[in-house]
């Protein structure tokens, strides 16, 4: 599953949310929410207090509401119960507050906002390249960043259209690629780059983003000629996509006696703070 973090602003309270791009979701902390709607000093224990009071409010939460990994204030990765914007109008019926409308308001309006993006991927893609540049990042990384997106877009296409839908399926056979090519699994690749909640791709360097394109160009194109169907079949396609990648990145680490995969990273040097609005 791929997911990207930020935080979210209501009447100056930050709300982290992520956004799954496999299932096109925003999922909004819960205890947040609470914390934003009635000002209470501790959210948590509101949001228990509620859910014992009302117990369809905590059937429905704990049924469709999962629990995801968010950044707190100290900087830790801690699981909290997270939302769509249906869950969440839920909640906020037994949540007795003025700020209940506007929140709705505001809520529609992020969602409002996503969904121009996704009828207009060209906003995404210039409200990303603006990012990209306020990070100090070159034009010709962004350039190669968004080519590589375009690259991925067009394999986990491929993966829907073969019967690949679980979220976990996506994230599985993106590891088996990324370690086919690196050696390293997404998570110990992050690991060897200091990283926590950001974005792994954010943080490559033009070459590891060439390669990775590369593993997931040559994983698509094996998995078309197969005709791959499913798990196991895609799994199968990823692995000899990830080793033409791994043949290439080794040639030219021959050639050049330089890593190809590194822990370089585009962090600043002060506090780690890679949370935007």
């Amino acid at each position: 599953m791929e997911y990207k973090e930020t935080i979210a602003v209501f009447e100056s309270k930050h709300i982290r949310r992520y956004y799954d791009d496999v299932n096109e979701v925003w999922y909004f902390s819960l205890v947040d929410i609470v914390a934003a709607l009635t000002d209470s000093v501790n959210a948590t224990d509101y949001l228990k207090k509620i859910r014992k009071r009302d117990e369809e409010l905590n059937f429905y939460l704990g049924t469709n509401c999962p629990q995801v990994a968010m950044q707190t204030a100290s900087g830790m990765m801690r699981k909290t119960l997270a939302g769509s914007a249906q869950h969440i109008f839920r909640l906020i019926q037994s949540i007795p507050s003025p700020k209940a409308e506007p929140f709705k308001q505001w809520l529609a309006k992020v969602g409002y906002e996503r969904m121009k993006e996704i009828a207009d991927p060209e906003q995404s893609i210039e409200r990303a390249r603006d990012n990209w540049q306020k990070h100090g990042r070159s034009e010709k990384w962004i350039q190669q960043r968004m080519t590589g997106q375009e690259t991925r877009n067009k394999l986990t296409d491929y993966w829907k259209e073969s019967g690949v839908k679980k979220s976990d399926e996506f994230a599985m056979l993106t590891n088996i690629i990324h370690q086919e090519w690196t050696g390293l699994t997404v998570k110990g690749h992050k690991s060897l780059k200091g990283l926590k909640s950001q974005n792994l791709r954010d943080h490559m360097t033009e070459a590891e983003l060439i390669f990775t394109a590369l593993a997931e160009l040559s994983t698509r194109q094996i998995a078309e000629t197969d005709e791959a169907k499913g798990l196991s079949e895609n799994a199968k396609a990823g692995k000899k996509g990830g080793k033409i990648a791994k043949d290439a990145r080794l040639a030219l680490e021959e050639k050049t006696g330089k890593k190809i995969v590194t822990g370089e990273n585009f962090l600043p040097p002060s506090k780690e703070n890679e949370i935007l609005e």
